[in-house]
């Protein structure tokens, strides 16, 4: 099904918005599609946050002017894969996501647990306990990236040799 989403943006996006092919994930409820934009041409002594601030308005600019584009892209993949998009560009070493879901997740934790998450709501890292075990799985996904990828990819055989075997 991931192949089937990425070729299915890859026709779709029109050739001229990024650098490449737009990089193109997928969970159950949302798709999102993050391209990489041409990096801005500044003076040599331009200083980082200049540089930084006009890679972001390079980014705002393109959310701008492919709105009503990017809109019927989404429009027509949800009706066609069922799940909402999200869209996000990059320049340079700037990011950003446009519109991206944020679902409910139910959990149990234990006594030990809700005390880590309430000690980050009462040192101000997060606003309530949701916010603070996004924080968490944030923290996990940048601290652990290549076992977390070595786990997906890993994830991606098994679906291989399933779709291979006897109950296919």
């Amino acid at each position: 099904m991931a192949e089937d989403v990425v070729a299915w943006f890859a026709a779709r996006v029109p050739s001229g918005w990024f650098v490449g092919p737009p990089d193109v994930t997928a969970d159950g409820e949302e798709i999102l599609v993050m391209g990489t934009l041409p990096d801005v041409e500044l003076a040599g002594g331009t200083a980082r946050s200049g540089r930084a601030a006009a890679r972001l308005a390079r980014i705002d600019r393109f959310r701008e002017e492919t709105r009503d584009d990017r809109i019927r892209i989404a429009r027509d993949a949800e009706r066609q894969f069922g799940r909402k998009v999200a869209w996000g560009a990059r320049c340079g070493e700037e990011a950003r996501i446009f519109t991206t879901l944020s679902v409910p997740v139910m959990t149990r934790l234990r006594m030990n647990e809700r005390s880590i998450l309430d000690t980050l709501v009462a040192g101000g890292v997060a606003r309530s306990r949701s916010e603070a075990l996004a924080w968490c799985v944030r923290l996990v996904g940048m601290h652990q990236a290549d076992w977390i990828k070595g786990l997906r990819d890993a994830l991606v055989k098994v679906d291989e040799i399933r779709s291979k075997g006897p109950l296919n």
